[in-house]
């Protein structure tokens, strides 16, 4: 196994090893929303005046789907539609009092993920991180220009 072969297997090892901890403690914590309401939830929560393009670039699902999610969380109360007063075309989410208490659960489950491994995390040093980070802001750009690059030409 060379070693870009060992790299990613490592990596897709790591995030099924956090999925297996965390998928559970996720679904106990916060029955009821699925990961991918749950996701936009926190979408809705980190951005100002989200809107249907925005989620959907953001969490890489079509308009379409976005639309689907955003009517179930409406249904749930957990989200509200809204127009600025100055573009009243454009549709835009916030969360309400309870999409607010599901963002700040997701929230606090992250930290004790994070307070967990933190043995590990607290041994790497500035200089580790600096080249991880490199490598995926890296390779995250080239996955970003290979989707951006398959969405045109479908497009065309």
């Amino acid at each position: 196994m060379d070693k870009e072969e060992q790299l990613l297997n490592e990596i897709r090892q790591v995030y099924n090893k956090i999925v297996l901890l965390n998928k559970p403690i996720m679904e106990q914590e916060l029955a009821g929303y699925t990961s991918g309401e749950v996701h936009c939830i926190q979408e809705i929560g980190r951005h100002a005046k989200p809107n249907v393009s925005d989620l959907s670039y953001n969490m890489f699902m079509t308009r379409g789907a976005i639309s689907k999610l955003t009517k179930k969380l409406i249904d749930k109360d957990a989200i509200q539609r809204y127009q600025d007063e100055h573009n009243k075309k454009e549709v835009y989410f916030k969360l309400t009092d309870k999409g607010t208490a599901i963002f700040d659960k997701h929230e606090s489950l992250h930290q004790q993920f994070r307070e967990r491994d933190a043995e590990v995390f607290d041994q790497v040093t500035d200089e580790q991180y600096e080249v991880m980070l490199s490598f995926f802001e890296k390779y995250n750009q080239h996955l970003t220009e290979e989707i951006e690059g398959k969405g045109t030409q479908k497009n065309n």
